[in-house]
């Protein structure tokens, strides 16, 4: 279900009014695209936060201005906590739009239980796909990986529509030995390595 955005206008910017939206439970946003005119506007922070909640990407906006927009870029505080900012551009949902979606891993890897470390190398990924159809995330089933195999973006789960922008080669993710494990095997394969003499051997001692 795409989410429902509350829009209103905002008849002044700067650092100070844009203070104020915020404490009042708005957030300042912009809408453009389609070689139409940037509008400044304000969503409620509670849908902001629903929005989140849902991944969703493609929104429809109501109230003083009737819309559908795609989210292209979200402003963060220092700490990552709050949403300072919306960059909404408008889209047709029939349009092709690129996006970035997470990545969502599933599966017990076999390179698990055979003690190695599964690694995540990338958790979102580029796609291309029509602005109605943006999924949710990408799967990737890693149960068939073992240690020291690698699985790419060549491996992600593209429902029908979806087209992989990110190379097909580009790691996503792969199971390794633990440190201890690794360290301890160079040990071992360094003990039973021979010692080298050096070529010639030691000179004869002279009389």
């Amino acid at each position: 279900m795409t989410d429902v955005l509350q829009v209103e206008k905002r008849e002044r910017t700067g650092s100070a009014a844009t203070r104020r939206l915020r404490q009042s439970g708005r957030i300042p946003a912009v809408l453009y695209g389609h070689g139409e005119a940037t509008e400044s506007l304000s969503v409620p922070s509670d849908e902001v936060k629903a929005l989140l909640r849902h991944h969703g990407k493609t929104v429809e906006l109501a109230g003083a201005i009737k819309e559908t927009a795609m989210v292209c870029a979200m402003q963060w505080d220092p700490l990552g906590i709050e949403v300072l900012h919306l960059d909404l551009m408008r889209v047709n949902l029939s349009e092709k739009v690129d996006v970035t979606v997470s990545i969502h891993v599933h599966g017990d890897p076999v390179g698990v239980r055979e003690g190695g470390i599964l690694l995540e190398n990338h958790h979102e990924v580029d796609i291309r796909c029509s602005a109605g159809d943006i999924p949710e995330n990408i799967g990737l089933n890693v149960s068939e990986l073992h240690l020291g195999q690698s699985l790419t973006a060549g491996d992600l789960e593209l429902p029908a529509g979806v087209e992989l922008v990110t190379p097909a080669d580009t790691v996503v993710a792969h199971v390794e030995e633990p440190r201890a494990m690794k360290a301890e095997s160079d040990s071992d394969e360094a003990a039973s390595e021979p010692d080298v003499i050096a070529k010639g051997g030691p000179k004869d001692e002279e009389d």
